[in-house]
């Protein structure tokens, strides 16, 4: 064992029993005085004990007897502590119906239809989503308390029941909201630095959902580009759950700053939500940089003579090839209306958009499609999924743009924004954009609140 060093007395620090309050200094020394002071400090302790251990053993004994059972009369033993509730909390399987789960816990195939039957009014049980928890309640006796089903983000059904029938309501989390300030540097990627951080890829998301119509995040990046932003934080039960709204938020990317704002406000009857410069203009464009949020590269680009990989021939290639995994989303890159949404021979699976002042836009090899003939969609919604369908050699999204019959070039095409905040809302918005500014400026990690 390795010795403890002696300590130096001269500059350790003072004990308690180096000082006599009340008595001033004399000639003897520290360590002769600290030895007095600890001698005596023994002869009144052993002097108390043994004090005690006589009146331990000669007090007289005015207790009764034990009784019969052992216990002491005037005294009770601790009452048993009843146990509560059980909380079950049982992952949906895919494939796994409402009754294939609470059958394991006793409930008879007669009361499970009973239960979906007075429950459907509010929610139907047979829609019931793999990969969400249902949350069982059960008192000590096995008999029902409730059931939790999370709806969404913000909302869960909550079946209690009350004597025979069962009773079912939508209740909102009771998140607990806070603002958040974050910041860094980009190295290699966007999901890198904000990992680098602490936080959740969601957050990349949102980010690249409000400065992709300037930013191609995986061609347009630099190293040393960088961001800050303030953003709200949901927590429930005191633990982090997920990120509200991106309040405001500065991008710098290849030398360019580009701030945002959110703002909401009512128009004609109904609340709107964007993203604005300090000057009321719209981050919104027509059309977003990139139909993908992440892809691995660009594999071909627009080209008036290319060789078909699969024919062996030489044609154009009127669109961008995003190479990214089967399954990355698909986002429309504008709003628009759905012209065509299935197979179409050589493109695989193919969604075609219209758009206003003469715009279409392609979407190529899908492996899925979400969205169906005559609907509309916005720019940023999720329309499909990555594939290689059709004359594909590996998974990719071909991507192409029309203009009254033309294509254009996507990765050079010019778009402008769309219309700026009317001026009579300008003084509210640069009051609330001031806030957030002051936010960003303040060296605050997190700010309890709403804004």
């Amino acid at each position: 064992m390795r010795r403890k060093p002696e300590t130096d007395r001269k500059s350790a620090p003072p004990r308690i029993w180096d000082y006599v309050p009340g008595r001033p200094e004399t000639g003897r020394s520290k360590d002769g005085r600290s030895r007095r002071i600890v001698r005596t400090a023994a002869v009144v302790a052993g002097t108390s004990a043994i004090i005690v251990a006589v009146f331990l053993i000669f007090r007289p004994d005015d207790r009764e007897p034990p009784d019969a059972a052992g216990t002491t009369p005037g005294t009770s033993l601790a009452p048993a502590v009843e146990p509560g509730p059980r909380v079950i909390e049982d992952a949906i399987q895919p494939g796994e119906t409402l009754s294939d789960i609470l059958q394991d816990y006793d409930f008879s195939p007669a009361e499970i239809d009973r239960l979906v039957q007075q429950v459907k009014p509010v929610f139907n049980l047979a829609r019931i989503i793999a990969g969400r928890t249902l949350k069982l309640i059960v008192l000590p006796d096995g008999g029902f308390q409730s059931i939790e089903y999370p709806l969404d983000e913000n909302q869960f059904l909550l079946i209690t029941k009350k004597e025979a029938d069962y009773q079912a309501e939508k209740k909102s989390y009771p998140f607990v909201l806070r603002v958040a300030y974050v910041d860094g540097v980009i190295d290699e990627h966007l999901y890198g630095a904000i990992l680098a951080e602490g936080e959740e890829p969601g957050l990349a998301i949102a980010l690249e959902q409000i400065f992709g119509w300037d930013v191609d995040f995986y061609a347009g990046l630099r190293t040393g580009d960088s961001f800050r932003l303030i953003v709200e934080k949901k927590f429930l039960d005191g633990r982090f759950r997920r990120y509200g709204n991106v309040l405001a938020a500065e991008f710098w990317n290849d030398g360019r700053r580009i701030e945002a704002a959110r703002y909401e406000y009512e128009d004609g009857g109904k609340t709107r939500t964007g993203y604005f410069h300090p000057d009321g203009r719209s981050l919104r464009k027509e059309f977003l940089k990139s139909p993908l949020l992440s892809y691995t590269r660009i594999s071909s680009r627009f080209s008036s003579r290319r060789l078909h990989p699969i024919r062996k021939v030489y044609r154009a290639h009127y669109g961008v090839d995003y190479a990214a995994p089967v399954g990355t989303p698909v986002y429309a890159t504008a709003d628009g209306s759905v012209e065509e949404a299935g197979w179409s021979g050589g493109a695989g699976r193919m969604i075609r958009l219209s758009h206003r002042s003469g715009y279409e836009t392609m979407y190529l090899h899908l492996s899925e499609i979400n969205v169906r003939k005559g609907q509309r969609v916005a720019g940023g919604e999720r329309i499909g999924r990555v594939g290689s369908s059709g004359e594909s050699t590996g998974p990719h999204l071909d991507y192409r743009i029309k203009r009254f019959g033309s294509y254009l070039n996507p990765l050079s095409a010019k778009f402008m924004p769309v219309e700026p905040l009317d001026k009579t809302r300008m003084p509210d918005f640069q009051k609330k954009a001031a806030g957030f500014r002051f936010l960003l400026d303040t060296p605050m990690k997190t700010v309890s609140g709403r804004f």
